[in-house]
């Protein structure tokens, strides 16, 4: 798979949103990352189905949508996906976890499952026949601008080794949180190919979003 890299939405000021549009579609930016919140499953409240009937209307780039929230199965009806948007559940979020995901496939859209840090890549044994990428947080689920989880980069590589060894290479692996410029080049020789890029790269201060679109693209080729 191609490296991809996927803006977190939560990280840009709102007020910015439809320049910094124009500008990721001018760098061709292949999806659009929005954190779906519920206060309970993670302690933040962030974005919901307004904004993502909202963003829809000023931009045609496809949605990764990251369902942060309890029994998302309960939930997944409020939403309208489009076929080739990706939806991504969490193991840890719900006991129905391949009924979440069944319904996700009725919707038409792609169905990606979440790892906390701490969680086994084992909870991937029955669930790779109806998957076809895993999101690996890096940091714990809730808040942008953290550091990274120690052991987290060679977690990357030992979930990619994991899925090839099952024969499951053609799952993809995105990787969330502390993306920066430093670790992407790290994560990218792991075997990330979907990276998730927010307040530590392409919405830094120190850098213009255009400019730090094609940096990044730069590093995770490799």
């Amino acid at each position: 798979m191609r490296k991809q890299i996927l803006p977190s939405m939560m990280c840009l000021d709102i007020t910015e949103t439809l320049d910094a549009i124009h500008e990721m579609e001018k760098e061709n930016i292949e999806y659009l990352h929005i954190d779906i919140m519920d206060g309970v499953f993670v302690p933040n409240i962030m974005m919901g189905t307004r904004y993502i009937e909202q963003l829809r209307k000023i931009t045609s780039i496809p949605l990764d949508i990251h369902l942060m929230i309890e029994n998302p199965e309960q939930k997944i009806d409020w939403f309208e996906f489009e076929k080739e948007e990706r939806v991504i559940l969490h193991v840890e979020s719900t006991v129905h976890i391949n009924r979440a995901i069944g319904l996700i496939k009725k919707k038409g859209a792609i169905p990606v499952v979440a790892l906390n840090p701490e969680t086994p890549l084992a909870v991937l044994d029955y669930l790779l026949n109806d998957i076809e990428g895993v999101l690996l947080m890096t940091v714990n689920p809730g808040n942008a601008g953290q550091t990274m989880v120690p052991g987290m980069l060679n977690k990357i590589g030992e979930l990619r080794d994991y899925l090839d060894n099952k024969g499951y290479s053609n799952i993809s692996i995105e990787v969330d949180g502390n993306v920066s410029f430093e670790n992407a080049g790290i994560m990218s020789k792991k075997g990330a190919e979907l990276f998730v890029a927010g307040s530590s790269s392409i919405f830094s201060k120190d850098i213009i979003i255009s400019e730090g679109i094609k940096k990044l693209r730069s590093i995770v080729i490799v």
